[in-house]
């Protein structure tokens, strides 16, 4: 944190990167809708004449954090498209107050704010049976969950505290650990790790709400001296540009600093890079692949919330027109940032490509990226020969194949309970 008012700018690491073969991409291919299903009993068979019982999963959307209304309509694409014939859907929405309430079309109620014929549930952590139990208010057994997928933007749900909460239960969930999510919520503590692992990013400082209130002269002066204008004010621990501003003058600083901290109590203020911007996505456990590149051409000012999911103006480029070289560093780079903060499951990577010296920057990691209908990671992996429906099976097997490892050391330590005594 800033101390003592002199306050100094992290400098991006400089690096030689290693030679890497990205992933192959492929033509673009159209993806298959399907119509929400109900939730049906998990006695039923699977179809194609086999015995198999399906698999319960949980779509847990909603959320206490800013991202609420974001994560509804990613939640809608991915009920959509899981596959109802192997897995029977149960729709669990989480309200803006804490409340976790279930139904077959408990997606529809959210979203038209009419949520109180919806049964309200609670969860048992019987972490031996490896399931998670749902229950309504009366305790009665609703049913029980073999895997989660979480899809909770931003905190409560993108930070680790539900992975938490997924983990003590010891069942199955997609997307990173405990550990990667609390990593990549945090811009501040994903920068630090980037740094140390000798991947650029864009210079920085941070500060908290308290620490400014009181030191207020002290920010403004290293922002001008270490930063420049125009930099970017962010809260350190939310996504889809919500809370950000670009700040072109000391005299809007201030201003620009209070909208971050209604979100957050600690601010990062990032210096501003004359950049294209590119995305990558992250996919895999053990040996991850990276899609082709993609690119954002913006709209407005920057690539804020209002460009993403309002007005409609910010456009697509896949993949993106920029030199194959640098194409492929930066399937590296996005590559090396996953691995450098312990992420498994998916990610998307943003970054930059400065225009004025051709650098490539990483700015930050989103471990639960959008899956709306004009988002980036579905549309990577759907141009690099992974179609929407696909993706979703492979990052449900992903989540059962993390899980079954886990459950591998939490055996081997079983076994050697004693080791203390000796």
């Amino acid at each position: 944190m800033l101390k003592n008012k002199k306050i100094k700018a992290h400098k991006a690491v400089k690096r030689t990167p290693p030679t890497v073969k990205p992933a192959a991409s492929s033509v673009s291919r159209k993806i298959t809708k399907q119509s929400f299903s109900r939730a049906k009993s998990a006695e039923d068979p699977v179809s194609h004449g086999t015995k198999q019982k399906r698999i319960n999963i949980g779509v847990i959307f909603g959320g206490r954090s800013g991202e609420h209304e974001v994560s509804l309509v990613s939640a809608r694409s991915i009920i959509q498209n899981i596959d109802a014939e192997k897995y029977n859907i149960f729709q669990i929405g989480i309200t803006g107050d804490g409340e976790w309430l279930t139904g077959p079309d408990a997606l529809e109620a959210f979203k038209n704010k009419k949520t109180k014929s919806l049964t309200s549930v609670f969860m048992s952590l019987d972490s031996p049976s490896q399931k998670l139990k749902l229950h309504d208010g009366g305790g009665k057994l609703i049913c029980e969950l073999d895997i989660v997928f979480p899809v909770l933007h931003g905190p409560f749900g993108e930070d680790g505290t539900i992975q938490g909460l997924l983990e003590m239960a010891n069942v199955a969930y997609v997307g990173c650990s405990v550990l990667g999510s609390a990593i990549g919520m945090d811009k501040i503590v994903a920068k630090k790790l980037l740094d140390k692992a000798g991947i650029p990013t864009p210079k920085y400082i941070w500060f908290t709400r308290d620490y400014f209130d009181k030191n207020k002269k002290a920010v403004i002066k290293s922002v001008g001296r270490d930063l420049g204008y125009p930099c970017f004010t962010k809260p350190a621990c939310l996504g889809s540009s919500v809370g950000i501003s670009k700040v072109k003058h000391e005299n809007n600083l201030e201003k620009a600093v209070n909208e971050a901290a209604k979100y957050d109590r600690k601010i990062i203020i990032e210096k501003g890079i004359n950049g294209r911007e590119l995305e990558c996505a992250v996919l895999g456990n053990y040996n991850p692949k990276a899609s082709v590149v993609g690119e954002v051409i913006v709209g407005g000012e920057f690539y804020d919330y209002f460009d993403k999911y309002v007005n409609g103006k910010s456009k697509t480029k896949i993949p993106a027109e920029i030199p194959r070289n640098a194409s492929e560093e930066f399937q590296m780079m996005a590559l090396k940032t996953y691995r450098a903060l312990d992420c498994c499951g998916m990610a998307r990577v943003d970054g930059f490509l400065c225009r004025d010296t051709g650098k490539l920057y990483i700015n930050e990691i989103n471990t639960i990226p959008g899956f709306t209908s004009i988002s980036m990671f579905p549309k990577l992996w759907e141009y690099s020969g992974m179609p929407y429906k696909k993706l979703i099976e492979e990052l449900i097997r992903l989540g059962l194949e993390t899980h079954k490892e886990k459950n591998k050391n939490k055996i081997a330590f079983d076994l050697k309970s004693d080791w203390y005594k000796k």
